[in-house]
């Protein structure tokens, strides 16, 4: 009987530490993900959200952005927009809340690429945007580009995605 108890013991002992160790050194795809899902919970809001919690918002999402990120957009609305750093991305999105009453953003058909040193990555998806008071929602393939920090990983790129139509 007792092989059997230590046996399980050892198992259950291995079960946590292979646990553990995914909770505190998560695979990079996985904070990529988190990332991208929290990035899409800060880019949406409503019209009853307050200017105080529109502009807390739009701080946390410059949380996830390197100063330097580039961001060029060529979609409906955003034809050839360019833009070179993290402050002049977070004005643009404060000049468009101030402008759409509500915004509901969703991200889908994720897939993420990490390089073989794990110091930066690219996810794709489709970001499908429906802005209150327009009958379409807006759905466009972004690509995104990420650098690999002592801390965390930082969106150093945004751009659209040209697709044959």
């Amino acid at each position: 009987m007792k092989p059997a108890v230590r046996l399980i013991l050892a198992s259950v002992l291995c079960a946590l530490a292979f646990w553990s160790w995914g909770l505190f050194f998560p695979a990079p795809q996985k904070v990529i993900g988190k990332h991208l899902a929290k990035l899409a919970r800060l880019a949406t809001f409503s019209r009853t959200d307050g200017n105080i919690k529109r502009l807390a918002d739009t701080e946390r999402l410059g949380s996830l952005l390197a100063g330097n990120v580039h961001v060029v957009l060529d979609a409906p609305g955003f034809r050839g927009e360019t833009f070179d750093n993290r402050e002049e991305l977070l004005q643009a999105v404060l000049a468009a809340r101030s402008q759409v009453k509500d915004l509901q953003t969703q991200f889908t058909g994720i897939g993420i690429h990490v390089s073989p040193d794990k110091k930066s990555a690219e996810a794709f998806l489709t970001v499908m945007a429906k802005a209150g008071g327009e009958p379409d929602p807006i759905i466009e393939p972004l690509k995104f580009t990420f650098q690999n920090t002592n801390d965390d990983w930082l969106i150093t790129g945004i751009e659209t995605v040209r697709t044959l139509r």
